[in-house]
Parts: C-alpha cells; structure tokens; sequence
C-alpha cells in the first residue's frame, strides 16, 4: 500500500459551543456552595468585576431600588456602553484622578500609621488544622511500635496497604507475599499481629475471621456463638434460626442471646477510621405557603450580588485614547465579566423555571402529601420550558427544595408512571410509599408475601406484577417475607 501525504477540502457539519455557552452550561448543576467558590474566582481573575456592597442610597439614585434590573438592563446595551467608554463620555474631567486618590487617601493624612507596625506574628494556619488520621495512618503508626526489624516493617506496610476501607485485604496472602518478596508463612505471621491492631479484626479476608479476631480479643469463648460465626454464618445471614436451633440442639431463646453478642462485633472494622464526612445540603429553593398560595423563591444566602467596578470601567475609556493595549486588555475583560454575569442570570432563570413547574405540577403534594404525588420526567418539563431534557437534567443534579413536608432533592420529584384501572396516571414513589406501609402494618405472625401485597394493591386500583412489587420492595430494603417471619418469631420468643 503506497502512502502519501495530499491537501483537499472538506465541507463538514460540527458542533461547536462558544465559550460563553459552555460558561452557561458549567453553571447549570452547581449547588449554591460550588457556585459561591466559582463566583469568588471569577472576581479575583477579573478586576471589571465586584461585589455590591450595602449603600445607603443618595438622592440621585432615588426611584432605582432593583439592582437586578439595572443590570439586565445594562447588559442589554453592552454594545452603546463600550462606544461611549471608548470614546470617553460620561466621565467628568479630574474624576478618574480624584477617585484613584481617594483610594489612597490614607497615605496622605498626617496621623496615619503603617498597619504593619503593630502586626503581630500569627501562628501558621498548618499549625492549628487537624484531621482525622486515616485507616492506613492509623495502622501504620501502631506498625512502626510493634514491629522492631526493618524487614517486617516493610512487609507490614505491604499488607496494611492492602486494606480496603471496611478493612478487610483486597489481595490473597500469595500476592501479598510477592509483593513484599517473602514467603506466605511471614505474610501470615504479619497478618495475624495486624488483626489484634485497633480496630481489631482489620487485615482479615472476610467476615468470618474479622469476627472471630474479635471474639479473640474480647475474650469470648463461648463454645455455640464461636461454632455460629465459624460454620454457620450463611444461615444467619438467611435468618434461619429454626433450623440453626435444630443442628446446634438449642433452643430459640439460647439462639437469640447467642446472636446477640454477635451483634455486638464490628462486621465492617476499617468504617471506624473512615474519612467520609456527613454532607449538609443547602437548600436551593424554597417553597412557602402563604394564604393557600405556593410561592418559590430561589435561595440566595451568601451568594454575593456582582456588579462591573466602576472605576476600571473608567480606565477602559482613558486606555482608549493612550494605551491600546491596556484598552484591548480591558475590553476583553469587560466582555467576560458581561457574559459571566448573563449567565448567572440565565442559570437563575431556568432553575427558577424548572422548580416553578415542579411546584404547579406537584400542587397536591405540597399540600396534602405523598400520597399525592404525581409522575414526572424530564422530557415533560423540558418540553413545557422549552429547553433541552439534558438541560433540565444538569437543573435538577445536587439541588434541594425545602417544602412544608420537608427538604427533598429536586429528583425525588421526577418518578416513572404507573397506570390505574380507571387509566390515570399513578406516581411509583406512591406505590412504594403503599408498599412501605403494608409491610410496617403487616401481622408479624403471618408477613405479607409479594403476591399478596400485589393483591392489595390491585383493589386499591394499583394494579402492577409481581414482579414489579418485588422489584420495588428490593429498592426500600424489606427483606422477604420469609425471613422477616424468622427475624419477626426471633424477637417474639421468650
């Protein structure tokens, strides 16, 4: 095959986003913390950008009492305003002077005082930070204690490095040997020392051994509970304690102590050192009622309200006339802060948009609960704002609404349909908040199966499969009603 290398033209059609789309789209699914760190950015890369600060309003600002609107409206006349700067009007002559003095009025007023002269040397902020040490941190500092030899130290290292984070070993001791270039018999050695470090049971290779390590350390020898985790584990997972009684000869109330110290083992020892933090959710929206009215409003707590500075507004029209650089410089600038505070604007708009409909659709939530609640998907309210699905999908990602029932993710709202027998529409989440309650309700003696809560379902015009009743039971976490009768006979014995 000869190669060879040639021009030609093409004509070929591309999608291409103009950086002040891709700004808009980036914004859509922040949360009000993300976007308070990309805001503070912003204004520290552009000096034609700054916070409003509250002033008190002078004389010729009367009758100008929406900010908002100012805004929008300047926005509107991007193009009049950078003529008008370039060519220098509005800008009394000496003001920019006397401004840029006013800046520095400090330095000329005789009893001023350098503020660095009675600085005080402040500790280093590494100084007085602290964290949690992790898993690995924690075991490898009692490592460095008990392992005396430089050799082990280093295999111990390649086992505790092994961990997971539930603290059992992600590799087999043949891999972990390899690793540390010694022989199995040392991985285990090492491994067994590990096992008694805080936590106690860290290093094993599954729940068996995690759990005996720890009735090890605690002392427990209790012949039956040891012979439970030893060889019968799968049938506690199962909550088949009847038959469990049956092979260990006892009966179920010496069964249910037994179980009971094992639930006082740790299943998961490494989530004791786990670095994962509880997340607090601020509210996006907020949804109040007043006078049997719904209103929404978007939260704006401790978002900073941006306007153009003023000041390098007026330097953009000064640089036009003695530095173009400057000028080209500025200009650029000016555009990018116009455009960010667009899109802010815009993002504002569609969120607002999109939780406004969610509101109208879901009125009799709101109101009255969830048993209320209607089906709703993307397409739906992408269709009714006339946006794109994958627009309303970015609207809805990590955002919150804070409702008289509560605080609800916005995709708690969006569920598939289920039809009725008189063909309306019914909401999933309705038809598991049913299920949920049908369960909690049920005679412990006799738990409901799967087909019997279709059953009621179906005179209660939910008419859905089996299946589909399996199905949702799985996602809310009810156990079969097979095992819920042992769990349920277990807690009943005496």
């Amino acid at each position: 095959m000869l190669l060879k290398q040639r021009l030609d033209q093409r004509q070929v059609q591309k999608l291409i986003l103009a950086p002040a789309l891709q700004q808009a789209i980036k914004l859509l699914p922040l949360t009000n913390l993300e976007l308070i760190e990309i805001i503070d950015s912003e204004v520290s890369q552009n000096p034609m950008l700054e916070e409003e600060t509250q002033e008190k309003p002078s004389p010729e600002k009367e009758g100008k009492t929406d900010e908002r609107e100012e805004r929008e409206a300047g926005e509107k006349t991007e193009s009049r305003e950078e003529a008008e700067l370039a060519d220098g009007q509005g800008v009394p002559e000496g003001a920019v002077d006397l401004e840029f003095e006013s800046h520095f009025q400090e330095y000329f007023d005789d009893g001023f005082r350098p503020n660095f002269s009675e600085r005080r040397e402040v500790p280093a902020l590494e100084s007085v930070l602290s964290k949690s040490p992790s898993l690995w941190d924690h075991l490898n500092w009692q490592a460095n204690l008990t392992f005396f030899e430089p050799a082990d130290r280093e295999t111990a290292q390649v086992v505790i490095g092994n961990i997971n984070e539930e603290g059992y070993l992600s590799s087999s001791e043949e891999e972990l040997a390899k690793m540390a270039g010694v022989g199995p018999e040392k991985i285990q050695e090492i491994r067994q020392k590990i096992r008694m470090f805080d936590p106690v049971g860290a290093g094993s290779v599954d729940l068996r051994e995690a759990l005996l390590a720890q009735m090890d350390y605690l002392k427990i020898d209790d012949e039956i509970t040891r012979q439970i985790v030893h060889q019968y584990l799968p049938l506690l997972e199962r909550s088949d304690f009847a038959h469990l009684a049956r092979i260990l000869n006892v009966g179920l109330q010496d069964i249910k102590n037994h179980i009971e110290v094992i639930k006082r083992l740790d299943p998961t020892p490494g989530r004791k050192y786990s670095q994962e933090k509880t997340s607090y959710a601020m509210p996006d929206i907020v949804v109040t009622k007043e006078d049997n009215e719904l209103n929404v409003s978007l939260n704006d707590e401790g978002l900073p309200r941006l306007r153009i500075n003023a000041y390098y507004r007026k330097l953009l029209a000064r640089a036009a006339k003695e530095n173009i650089e400057a000028y080209q410089y500025l200009k650029d600038k000016l555009k990018k802060a116009l455009w960010f505070l667009r899109s802010l604007d815009q993002r504002d708009q569609t969120v607002f948009k999109v939780a406004k409909y969610i509101v109208d659709r879901q009125r009799e939530f709101f109101e009255k609960g969830i048993d209320y609640i209607k089906p709703l998907t993307l397409m739906e309210i992408a269709r009714e704002i006339g946006v794109h699905e994958s627009t309303v999908g970015r609207v809805v990602a990590n955002k919150f609404m804070t409702t008289p029932w509560g605080v609800f993710p916005l995709k708690y709202f969006f569920h598939k349909s289920l039809v009725g027998d008189f063909g309306e529409e019914i909401s999933s989440l309705k038809v598991k908040e049913k299920i949920k309650k049908l369960v909690e309700g049920e005679d412990r003696g006799n738990p409901l199966s799967d087909i019997e809560i279709e059953d009621i379902l179906a005179k209660n015009n939910l008419k859905i499969a089996r299946r589909t009743v399996a199905k949702y039971r799985k996602q809310l976490k009810i156990p079969p009603s097979h095992i819920r009768k042992r769990r349920f006979a277990m807690e009943g014995s005496s």
